[in-house]
């Protein structure tokens, strides 16, 4: 169903494409760890343009076309001429000729869309300032694993700044049929846009979306507690001023008391220890955080082998 198509947001998957990414990114990690050749995308060449740096984004996509059988282009502003001038809508028609595929991680969502718009290869969305969708489908892959595969009736509680995370989680969560309570400061809630696609979309599986203010109450009873760094890249000037607002958000053992016993903890990396995430509660659930930074290599094998394959 997703040969050819774009990724640029989950609110664009039918319930079905979310599914099939997940089937596939299981059965990817299994033939990985059996040591089981893979090479779906044998002689194909993926486009990587980073406005924004990653550790994880970079690893996980290079080393999954590796293992695809494939291999990809680490392509910065310094190698492109989009860092000179040279309009979107020019690079897309330029690199569809070359390449199976392009995956952009920037900062306007809008540039994405250009992107895809103009490219005659699939554009994959490996991060906006507005979404974050391979990081999602990443969590609800690692939710499965630990949750069961079936994901209707759950509840996940988000704990934080109202960022692409979250904008992307009521997306992930609709589709997926979890229920989804975003705490944030007021002032700092997630996009309001986001929010009414994500409740019309939550309408098909069942699911809700809520925003609140109250940590604690978000966290009554949630099978999953996520949260992420309170200043995200860009907003470094605004750190210290973010510290105080945020400082009642933070992710510990008070607000874990709240959720359901056997609650699993979620954070995208990179964590802040102390800041929205206590040492204690970041080591204790060490195990399912590394796990979901895993998953990224093998849920965005999964996306690359359906829209590029």
């Amino acid at each position: 169903m997703l040969k050819g198509k774009d990724l640029l947001s989950i609110h664009d998957l039918s319930v079905e494409e979310v599914n099939e990414i997940l089937a596939l990114a299981h059965e990817l990690k299994a033939k990985q760890k059996a040591g089981i050749e893979h090479h779906l995308l044998k002689g194909k060449t993926l486009g990587m343009i980073f406005e924004k740096s990653s550790t994880r984004t970079r690893v996980s996509f290079q080393t999954g076309m590796y293992q695809l059988g494939g291999q990809a282009l680490f392509l910065s502003n310094r190698d492109l001429q989009i860092g000179r001038g040279e309009p979107i809508k020019d690079t897309a028609r330029v690199l569809s000729r070359y390449v199976d595929g392009i995956m952009i991680r920037t900062f306007e969502h809008e540039k994405v869309e250009e992107l895809a718009e103009w490219s005659d290869v699939p554009v994959i969305n490996a991060l906006t300032d507005l979404l974050h969708p391979c990081q999602v489908l990443t969590d609800l892959l690692t939710i499965q694993e630990y949750k069961g595969k079936q994901l209707k009736g759950l509840k996940m509680a988000y704990v934080g700044d109202g960022n692409n995370m979250t904008n992307s989680y009521m997306y992930g969560c609709a589709k997926a049929g979890i229920d989804f309570v975003a705490a944030t400061p007021k002032g700092y809630e997630p996009d309001m846009q986001v929010f009414e696609n994500a409740c019309k979309d939550a309408e098909e599986t069942g699911a809700s979306i809520k925003l609140v203010n109250d940590p604690f109450e978000a966290a009554k009873g949630a099978d999953i507690v996520v949260t992420d760094t309170w200043a995200s890249m860009g907003q470094e000037a605004e750190h210290d001023m973010r510290k105080k607002i945020f400082a009642p958000y933070q992710v510990n053992a008070q607000l874990l008391a709240e959720a359901d016993k056997r609650v699993i903890v979620m954070h995208c990396l990179p964590a802040y220890r102390g800041e929205e995430i206590t040492e204690e509660i970041l080591e204790a659930y060490a195990d399912v955080i590394f796990d979901e930074a895993e998953n990224r290599l093998h849920t965005q094998k999964a996306i690359m082998a359906l829209t590029m394959g």
